[in-house]
Order: C-alpha cells, then structure tokens, then sequence
C-alpha cells in the first residue's frame, strides 16, 4: 500500500522533470524557421513594430510594455496591459504557456494566433528568441 501511495506523487515529479529539459533544450537554428510564422506581424528590431510589438528585447521585459518599458510605443491591448501590470514579466516558462495558447494564458489580448501545440517547436522557437538578445 505504501509504495502505491509514493507512487503518483513520483509519477508527477517525473512528468516536471521530463518538461523542463525540453523546453530548456530548445534549438535556436529550428526556432528560425519557426519564426517564420511569427515574422508576419512581429520584428526582431528594437522599436521596430507591426501588426504585433518587437519581439527585441523581450526576454525580462514586462507584459504590455516596449522595449523601453513603456507602452507608447505599440497600443497593447488592455488585456495584455493588465497581465504587465499583475506580474507577468516574459521568460521561457511564461513564453511557453503564452505560445501554447495565447488566449488562454492572456483572456482578451488582441493575438489571433492560435498558438503552437508542439512543445518542442515551442521551445525551439523561444531558443531563437533568447539568441537574438545577446
């Protein structure tokens, strides 16, 4: 009976354990191409904005903000203004739960884009980003 009881709790460190590495282990040069369905509405240059703000900069950066840590520069939605404003700060775990689903992770936010159902495209796609800032 004991083992049984230790049992889901292990099985549950086992399913943590086995997310992390792979979103840690993501491949910047496959995160390029998946980019590319991202390049239609984002940038990769400081300030330089479309349909949707610069990516530039955007690891450590709060939600709904700028690259200067002002909203100025891109009209965010009051969605993603509010998420800023209650802590969400963009790293690869926040990232990650975003790409999956963006309307889950941020009700209302103005993003059509479905998200990306592959955890490892997701992580790869976050690797290419986090490349991109050093």
């Amino acid at each position: 009976m004991k083992s049984r009881k230790l049992l889901l709790p292990m099985m549950a460190v086992a399913v943590l354990l086995a997310n992390g590495p792979a979103l840690a282990a993501g491949d910047p040069a496959k995160g390029k191409r998946i980019f590319n369905k991202c390049k239609a509405c984002h940038h990769l240059d400081k300030n330089k904005h479309k349909v949707g703000p610069t990516l530039a900069g955007l690891i450590g950066r709060t939600a709904g903000t700028a690259t200067d840590g002002k909203s100025k520069l891109f009209r965010y939605s009051k969605a993603m203004k509010k998420a800023g404003a209650n802590g969400i700060v963009w790293n690869a775990e926040n990232l990650d739960k975003y790409l999956t689903k963006p309307k889950a992770f941020i009700p209302k936010n103005k993003m059509t884009f479905p998200g990306l159902k592959k955890l490892t495209d997701r992580a790869n796609v976050i690797a290419y980003i986090e490349s991109q800032e050093k």
